[in-house]
């Protein structure tokens, strides 16, 4: 009997991916580029395949941990309710997470919770963007898109989001700049840097600029926005991001730029989006949560401090320090916010920002504002 088609790709994938050495988007591009016959409704079948299987890969494990891809694949297509509530499974395997992830969600916010949350990072991420408000309004996109059901969201003030997933990087108003991919809760975030036109802004941990994006229009092109990040690869699609948006008031500082130590105790805000384990954010990046243990989170926990006391020098007096993870796990938020504050003489500016991944809605996003004291020298 012949194999289908896309049945097929799933089990080819499966045969060469090895999980936890390369991200699985990156791999799961790869192998598109690849096998360029695959027409978009064969890639959206395999991609939301692979990634289910991801999600669940302790469950399946557990269940046929002798089967090959293929096996797998159809094993995991007549997964059913029985096996999610089967009692003699142990619990973080039937909510397909991590025992140490499962236990660290416990301790913070009890078995209820946890389970809810668990069962939440193992569903489908919703589609969002944000109108680019340099170009367009959120209303104008809303009326272009009323074909595809697009509603606004209800708390990113530019925000839109959509009931499935479509092709938005072929969509024009895309190519013309009019709009991002961007959550809900990473707008929000990026919202809690009230930049005026005028104003020094220091991305400490740009990445590929989303949050700088983000805040570019409400400075109106006044001012600047440095973006800094210790990856070549990050800024420079930062650069085209910036470039496509019509940002003209964002420069690019790269490790060992000249510009940084110039910048030191002048910047109105410093952003820092520091590396963190993501927990918040595991709907997109599943593969991400089997790579996550005691270790690597320590190692996080001591970068995120080491990058706040770098991203301090940055102050001018009053100026204000943002830090923001995708994380919901109290060692990485409320423990890092509190060892900042111990360490340096900043305030908070209010209580922190503590965003739990939603169901059909935002991910999950913790941030807190500190305000430099005049004293600080």
């Amino acid at each position: 009997m012949s194999i289908p088609y896309c049945d097929h790709h799933i089990a080819s994938f499966f045969s060469s991916y090895q999980l936890g050495k390369s991200p699985l988007d990156g791999a799961l591009a790869r192998y598109f580029k690849a096998h360029t016959s695959l027409g978009s409704h064969d890639r959206r079948t395999i991609g939301d395949a692979v990634y289910g299987m991801v999600r669940w890969k302790t469950l399946l494990d557990h269940l046929c941990p002798h089967a090959s891809p293929l096996e797998r694949y159809r094993f995991y297509k007549n997964l059913n309710n029985s096996a999610l509530s089967d009692p003699t499974i142990p619990e973080a395997v039937r909510l397909g997470i991590p025992e140490f992830l499962f236990e660290k969600l416990v301790q913070d916010y009890g078995r209820k919770e946890a389970r809810r949350l668990s069962q939440i990072l193992n569903t489908p991420a919703p589609v969002t963007v944000r109108a680019n408000l340099l170009k367009t309004t959120r209303e104008n996109l809303l009326s272009l898109w009323s074909k595809h059901q697009a509603a606004a969201c209800k708390e990113a003030h530019s925000g839109i989001r959509f009931p499935t997933r479509l092709p938005l990087f072929s969509f024009p108003e895309f190519k013309e700049g009019l709009f991002e991919v961007q959550d809900e809760g990473s707008q929000i975030v990026a919202s809690l840097v009230e930049a005026k036109p005028g104003d020094s802004v220091l991305d400490f941990c740009s990445g590929s600029g989303g949050k700088s994006l983000a805040i570019a229009p409400g400075m109106l092109g006044k001012g600047q926005i440095y973006l800094h990040d210790i990856r070549p690869a990050a800024l420079l699609e930062a650069k085209k991001r910036l470039k496509r948006a019509g940002v003209q008031n964002g420069q690019f500082l790269p490790l060992g730029h000249g510009q940084l130590a110039r910048l030191k105790g002048k910047c109105d805000w410093v952003l820092i989006d520091v590396p963190c384990s993501g927990t918040g954010t595991l709907r997109r990046n599943p593969d991400q949560k089997w790579n996550l243990d005691a270790a690597m989170l320590q190692r996080l926990t001591y970068e995120q401090r080491v990058i706040a006391k770098e991203a301090v020098a940055y102050l001018k007096p009053n100026g204000r320090l943002v830090y923001a993870t995708c994380s919901v796990l109290s060692e990485e938020n409320q423990a890092q916010v509190d060892a900042i504050l111990a360490a340096h003489p900043l305030v908070l500016e209010e209580a922190p920002l503590s965003l739990l991944p939603q169901e059909g809605g935002m991910d999950g996003f913790f941030a807190a504002v500190f305000k430099k004291m005049k004293a600080m020298v």
